[in-house]
C-alpha cells in the first residue's frame, strides 16, 4: 500500500445507489465514499455488478435510485446523477475500459490529443478559420500531450498508430488519454487485464506516480496483488450489495469475502 496521506475529505459519495434492468437488480441501494487522494478499489466475483456500477457513475446508465456526488477539492458538491458521459468528463471523472476502447487508426499524439476535447474552448468558426486563439489553442493541446505521454513513458512512440502498440503500452495510452481530461477522479476497470508481471507491476509504479500528482483514483481489478499493493482502502461487491469494505489487511481475511470468492462458509470449508 502507497505511503500517500490522504485526506478525510470525501470527494466521491455514492448513496444508495441502484440499478434495475427489468425485473433483475444489477446494484442494491451501494453506498461508498472515496477519499480526496486516496487510491480504493471496487473487487467481488464476476457479475458482482462492479462494471455496471462504473457505467452509472459515468452516464453510461441511468440509475433507478440513488445520488452519485462530486466534491472537487475547494469546490462545491456536483450532482451528477442524469448527465451524459461527456458532461460527466466535464465536471471531472474520467474512465479507463475493460476492452481498450483508443482510435486504432490514430496516432498515439492524436489519441491523447482527443483526450482533451472537453476542455477545449475553439468553436465551430474558430476550427474553420484557424484564427489566432484556436491555433495557440492547438500548440498548448499538444504540449499537454506530450508532457502526459513523457510521464507515462511513450514520449517515443507519439506518431505510432495506436494499433502498432504493444498491448501494456496500449493500455498506458488509455490511461493517458483520460488524464488529458483533467479529471479530479480517475476510474480504471480492469488496467491489469492481459499484462504480462512485467507490465503490471510497471503499471503499480505508474498509479503511484498519478496519484502522487493528487490525484484521487478508483479502480475495478482482479489481480489481487495489485490491488493489496495499491490501495488504501477496498471495497467488495457481490450481487450488486456491498458486503465488505476497510483496509487490504481488513479485506485479507474477512469471511464474508472469503465467502463471495470461495462459494462457501468459511467455518465449513
Amino acid at each position: 500500500m502507497s505511503e500517500q496521506t490522504t485526506s478525510n475529505t470525501p470527494i466521491l459519495e455514492i448513496k444508495g445507489l441502484t440499478m434495475d434492468f427489468g425485473g433483475i437488480r444489477a446494484l442494491d441501494h451501494l453506498d461508498l465514499h472515496i477519499r480526496q487522494g486516496e487510491i480504493a478499489a471496487l473487487i467481488g466475483p464476476n457479475g458482482a455488478g462492479k462494471t455496471t456500477f462504473f457505467n452509472c457513475l459515468t452516464g453510461i446508465y441511468k440509475p433507478t435510485g440513488g445520488d452519485l456526488l462530486l466534491t472537487p477539492a475547494g469546490g462545491s458538491t456536483r450532482r451528477l446523477n442524469g448527465l451524459k458521459p461527456n458532461k460527466v468528463t466535464q465536471q471531472g471523472l474520467a474512465r479507463t475500459f475493460q476492452n481498450i476502447r483508443l482510435f486504432p487508426n490514430m496516432t498515439v499524439l492524436e489519441n491523447v490529443m482527443i483526450g482533451r476535447h472537453c476542455r477545449t474552448r475553439a468553436k465551430v468558426l474558430g476550427a474553420i478559420f484557424r484564427n489566432r486563439k484556436t491555433v495557440q489553442e492547438e500548440k498548448e493541446i499538444v504540449a499537454l500531450a506530450y508532457s502526459i505521454l513523457t510521464k507515462i513513458g511513450l514520449a517515443d512512440t507519439v506518431n505510432e498508430f495506436a494499433k502498432n502498440l504493444p498491448y501494456g503500452a496500449q493500455r498506458r495510452l488509455e490511461i493517458a488519454r483520460a488524464l488529458a481530461t483533467e479529471p479530479d477522479i480517475l476510474l480504471l476497470d480492469e488496467p491489469a487485464a492481459g499484462m504480462n508481471p512485467h507490465e503490471t507491476a510497471e503499471l503499480d509504479d505508474l498509479i503511484n506516480e498519478i496519484r502522487a500528482d493528487g490525484l484521487s483514483i478508483l479502480l475495478i481489478e482482479h489481480d489481487m496483488k495489485l490491488v493489496m499493493s495499491l490501495s488504501d482502502h477496498i471495497f467488495v461487491m457481490d450481487y450488486g450489495r456491498k458486503i465488505a469494505e476497510g483496509t487490504p489487511d481488513d479485506i485479507r481475511n474477512n469471511p464474508a469475502v472469503i465467502k463471495a470468492y470461495l462459494g462457501e462458509d468459511v467455518e465449513d470449508a
